[in-house]
């Protein structure tokens, strides 16, 4: 399955008490809210990038866009087509940081603070080298 890098789906924005409520027709589960106009975009962007690299992760298949024409909204609500590009967003969480939890022997941990030495460097070079890249 080729991974698509860019897409664009409509959400419906409301108001609901003092937020914004985004929702989008094609993508149950897809939601989000935010405390104003341009903070509910971005809210919108986060939750519609997240949720279709779940569903690639999920090897689920990622549906069309309904055209914008063909959405009903009721009263108060509004269209607005929401863009992510994934290629972004794929690659920063291949590059995020992780925590890892390692254990060595506490003489080998007094020396290595006291020769003052990164464990994070360290360990991502020993693994780089281990792994031959």
């Amino acid at each position: 399955m080729r991974k698509q890098d860019h897409y664009v789906f409509p959400a419906v924005f409301f108001q609901n008490n003092n937020y914004i409520g985004v929702r989008f027709p094609d993508l149950p589960g897809c939601n989000t809210f935010g405390e104003n106009p341009n903070d509910a975009i971005r809210m919108a962007r986060d939750a519609l990038g997240g949720h279709l690299l779940c569903m690639e992760d999920a090897m689920r298949n990622i549906p069309q866009p309904t055209p914008f024409s063909e959405i009903e909204l009721e009263s108060g609500e509004s269209l607005v087509l929401v863009e992510v590009w994934l290629s972004i967003l794929r690659d920063g969480e291949r590059n995020k940081a992780i925590k890892k939890s390692v254990t060595i022997p506490n003489w080998l941990n007094k020396k290595a603070v006291e020769a003052q030495v990164n464990f994070s460097n360290t360990l991502q070079e020993a693994l780089l080298q281990k792994l031959g890249l």
